[in-house]
């Protein structure tokens, strides 16, 4: 090649550097790959003249080409120019209707074809437009790339933000399972929280005694169950309580690409949904027990001196802050717990917390509890790592149907700054100086239900001088009158607001009074409990 060729190809590919990189930055914009395709196909006929341009694609060596961007059907039948190849090829055609045929093997194992025409003004193709052009093809290889690796990012981003919306989801299951007590409905409802979190097409539950069927639930209603169960994509949890076992049953879980296997998560997600639901059978069944059983009486008793040394007396007083709190056990014993700990730091631990079940199970907890808060707190380790410590302490030292809502503040009286976790437990209220209320819900699941080693997360926030701090269990707010009607949130939150009294104690006086004064004369059914921080101008 003489000088002056050689001179003449660099001067026109120098025409096409900007379109080299102008033609990356369009490319790399593209979120599918029929608009790559689009893109790939307006720069070629910019730069290179050419009109008829099209580009198929195909998943595997052995699949079938699909259109990504065609200029007219008639490429279809030129697609056998495209099978001779089987590596990166760019070949130029005599003597027929294309003039290039192009083969781009892909990152992700897929292919790419691309069939050109004549330019527009029937020249031949110059050394130039073969150089620019494999430089063009290059450009779209990294572009693809791109693709991928956003696609890839995307589904990263939609995985990681679906967990969190099943754990957050899985939290709230939980508090209204334990709220349901007909059992019809408590199961529907545990069916079709299992089936949306994991995407589950379908959902059974059986119950059994002594292996004959006794009851069937099914989502949706009057489904083939023979015939559903016996599909080889499912997940199956099982629990037993006194004579009857519970099968829980999820079916063919949905995608964009159709049915596909069940993810680790989807067990967890569903041996949980089950517990809750053995956590609300048993718990039910116990308050019967305790009303007749004379041995569950004696249980109880016991408990009590156990939760009567765990439960202060007194509270500290904490210099600039006026605080108060209350245990009321629903029966002889209860699941709650409350207690405000100095540290050596000379800051203070406000803690509630609220065990399922009662009786000594329940107490016992609550005292593995209180034991374990003490010595980690004398550690003062990061509450993030003092959650995941005592949740596994929890877990491994309670029976699968019991763990432990539970809520901690770390207050520097000095700075009113608070350090908080949350897990599972109600929102505590935090009432600002401008009438407003703030609910804190960080945190994580509740204590013992499951072991994965998830983190738990914290918050900070400060309160100010003549903010207002109140931590509750769930007692409070389900407290029901004779027609079963309950006290609420909406009710306690704006009690809440309106009562402000200079004494913390004298809260707690009036917020008990205002929840007999709408429950009556209607026996308690769950342990009311409080804590309350004032903290002064």
């Amino acid at each position: 090649m003489n000088n002056n060729i050689k001179d003449n190809i660099l001067s026109r590919l120098s025409l096409h550097v900007k379109a080299f990189q102008e033609g990356f930055e369009i490319l790399s914009r593209a979120n599918s790959l029929e608009k790559l395709g689009e893109n790939f196909k307006h720069i070629l006929s910019g730069s290179l003249l050419i009109v008829d341009i099209n580009l198929f694609h195909k998943k595997s060596q052995n699949s079938e080409w699909q259109k990504v961007s065609l200029h007219r059907d008639i490429a279809y039948d030129f697609i056998p120019l495209l099978n001779r190849f089987d590596s990166f090829s760019v070949e130029f055609l005599k003597d027929q209707h294309y003039k290039i045929a192009a083969y781009i093997p892909l990152v992700d194992g897929s292919f790419c074809g691309l069939l050109l025409g004549s330019k527009y003004d029937q020249t031949e193709f110059e050394e130039s437009d073969k150089i620019a052009l494999q430089m063009f093809l290059q450009l779209f290889d990294n572009a693809y790339q791109s693709l991928i690796n956003l696609q890839k990012e995307k589904q990263l981003h939609f995985s990681l933000n679906h967990s969190v919306l099943q754990l957050n989801s899985l939290i709230h299951t939980g508090i209204e399972i334990s709220k349901l007590k007909n059992s019809a409905e408590l199961f529907q409802l545990a069916l079709e929280r299992a089936v949306s979190l994991t995407n589950a097409s379908k959902g059974v539950i059986r119950v059994t005694e002594n292996d004959l069927v006794v009851n069937s639930i099914s989502l949706p209603a009057n489904i083939n169950m023979e015939e559903s169960l016996s599909s080889n994509i499912k997940i199956q949890s099982k629990i037993a309580f006194g004579k009857s076992c519970y099968e829980f049953t999820l079916l063919d879980k949905e995608s964009r690409e159709g049915f596909i296997q069940f993810e680790s998560t989807d067990e967890i997600l569903l041996d949980a949904i089950a517990k809750q639901v053995l956590s609300a059978i048993e718990n039910e069944q116990h308050h019967k027990e305790a009303l007749e059983n004379e041995i569950l009486k004696r249980e109880l008793s016991v408990a009590s001196s156990i939760q009567k040394k765990i439960i202060p007396e007194k509270l500290p007083v904490i210099q600039g802050y006026d605080i108060a709190g209350i245990n009321i056990p629903s029966l002889e014993v209860g699941g709650d717990y409350y207690d405000c700990q100095v540290l050596d730091d000379g800051r203070y631990a406000l803690i509630i917390a609220d065990v399922a079940g009662k009786g000594v199970p329940a107490a016992l907890l609550v005292s593995t509890l209180d034991a374990s808060l003490r010595s980690y707190l004398d550690m003062k380790i990061p509450l993030s790592e003092l959650a995941i410590k005592i949740n596994k302490l929890i877990f491994s030292s309670s029976p699968p149907d019991k763990f432990i809502t539970f809520f901690i503040s770390i207050i520097d009286p000095a700075t009113g700054e608070m350090d908080i976790i949350n897990a599972g437990h109600n929102p505590s209220l935090i009432l600002k100086n401008d009438g407003s209320i703030k609910e804190i819900e960080a945190g994580g699941v509740a204590f013992g239900m499951f072991d994965m080693g998830l983190p738990f997360q914290g918050e900070k926030i400060i309160l100010k001088p003549g903010e207002r701090l109140l931590l509750f269990t769930d007692g409070i707010p389900e407290a029901m009158d004779e027609e079963e009607n309950e006290y609420t949130d909406e009710r306690l939150q704006k009690f809440y607001a309106y009562n402000t009294p200079e004494k913390a104690s004298m809260f707690i006086d009036e917020l008990v009074a205002d929840v007999r004064s709408h429950t009556k004369e209607t026996p308690q059914s769950d342990d009311i409990t409080a804590l309350y921080l004032i903290r002064n101008r």
